[in-house]
């Protein structure tokens, strides 16, 4: 084998070797490795969150309206109905006469009573946007008391760990 190939190889070796001892990837000291503590309870910490939540609220409300009333078919019918009774009345020329009197008549009584037109009450729905705002309880977090090396340890996660919580243990000199 090749001198150089046979030194990296044993390089390789001796520093796999120490990774495995200590727990410690190479290149990297911290002094911290990592361990497992065994977890005595999870309790779960509650919060209430409060949420917005936009909806429509619809309502029906009553509306007064006016009506115009429509003059051109009250006076063209008007008209009709005049110049008929005014042509019912007399003869020849005064006939004519009769119908063309009956028509400006009933013109003019049809254009006044189908101009009065009206006020009249309907219901409308009337919408708009507005925020509901809803309260609810949720688990936020977890107090967790936990068991390492005879000792215990309690923190705030905020998942539930389960039975076993990785820990990572740093050790440094006391002053």
């Amino acid at each position: 084998m090749n001198k150089l190939w046979v030194s990296a190889l044993v390089c390789t070796l001796l520093v796999t070797s120490a990774y495995a001892q200590d727990g410690r990837p190479p290149g990297r000291d911290d002094n911290a490795h990592y361990g497992w503590a065994d977890v005595l309870r999870a309790d779960p910490v509650q919060a209430v969150v409060q949420s917005s939540v936009p909806r429509q609220q619809c309502y029906d409300q009553q509306v007064v309206e006016h009506d115009p009333g429509n003059s051109r078919v009250g006076t063209v019918l008007g008209a009709v109905i005049g110049g008929v009774l005014g042509h019912t009345v007399g003869k020849g020329d005064g006939r004519t006469a009769a119908t063309v009197v009956g028509a400006v008549a009933g013109g003019a009584v049809g254009n006044r009573v189908s101009d009065q037109g009206g006020n009249y009450a309907t219901t409308q729905t009337q919408c708009q946007q507005v925020n509901e705002i809803t309260q609810q309880r949720r688990i936020i977090g977890y107090d967790v008391e936990y068991r390492y090396r005879g000792e215990v340890y309690m923190s705030r996660l905020n998942y539930d760990p389960g039975e076993r919580l990785r820990v990572r243990v740093s050790v440094t000199p006391a002053d």
